[in-house]
């Protein structure tokens, strides 16, 4: 059995396939007025495997020019971002246990070949909230480790309709995801998987 870091949760099956259907359907009405796009890796230029898009009143964006940041607007529309599912604040209140709301739900999108390398979600003022993330469609190969890079790392497959949360002490572990598992979900018509990360962005007054 694997041993997750502490502060770190999975809830397998958090979400049935009539919730992830539902929130599925949000998730399409986001991407349609807030269209995914490659993001590009600070300094280098270097296209993400991935595709992303946001919902909230803030959205986490990267670029060669600026990097890792959070925004307002859409970086290729220029548009602010569409408001967050009530279906996302809900999951939010019931799995955070944090006072006020989620203010970012980062969209990822992984074709059969994508990946994530190991990396923070430490761009947030507010580091006493969770991140909380949902999968939808294929399953990935999700790897967790300490907060330091370089030390023990843990996998776990996540199927569709997993929650995980990174809170407390493992707010700030490095995280990635190493391969997807094509056809093993028929949530999504065409494959891939979908991640949404719920975080909050600034600190409460």
């Amino acid at each position: 059995m694997n041993v997750l870091p502490r502060g770190v949760k999975h809830i397998p099956g958090c979400l049935d396939v009539e919730a992830q259907r539902a929130l599925l359907e949000e998730i399409r009405a986001v991407v349609a007025a807030a269209p995914l796009y490659r993001p590009e890796m600070p300094r280098t230029g270097k296209p993400m495997s991935v595709r992303m898009t946001n919902c909230g009143s803030l959205g986490w964006v990267t670029d060669r020019q600026r990097g890792y940041r959070y925004q307002a607007t859409h970086p290729v529309t220029g548009k602010p971002w569409p408001a967050m599912p009530q279906r996302l604040v809900d999951i939010w209140d019931a799995l955070a246990g944090h006072p006020a709301p989620p203010q970012a739900c980062l969209v990822n999108f992984y074709a059969d070949d994508a990946k994530m390398g190991l990396h923070q979600d430490r761009d947030e003022e507010d580091l006493s909230a969770p991140v909380v993330s949902i999968s939808l469609g294929d399953a990935c190969l999700f790897r967790v480790g300490e907060a330091t890079r370089g030390g023990r790392t843990t996998s776990i497959r996540l199927e569709s309709g997993d929650v995980v949360i990174l809170g407390g002490e493992g707010r700030l572990c490095f995280h990635g995801v190493d391969r997807i598992y094509p056809s093993t979900s028929a949530l999504l018509k065409k494959g891939g998987r979908i991640n949404l990360t719920l975080r909050r962005v600034t600190r409460t007054a």
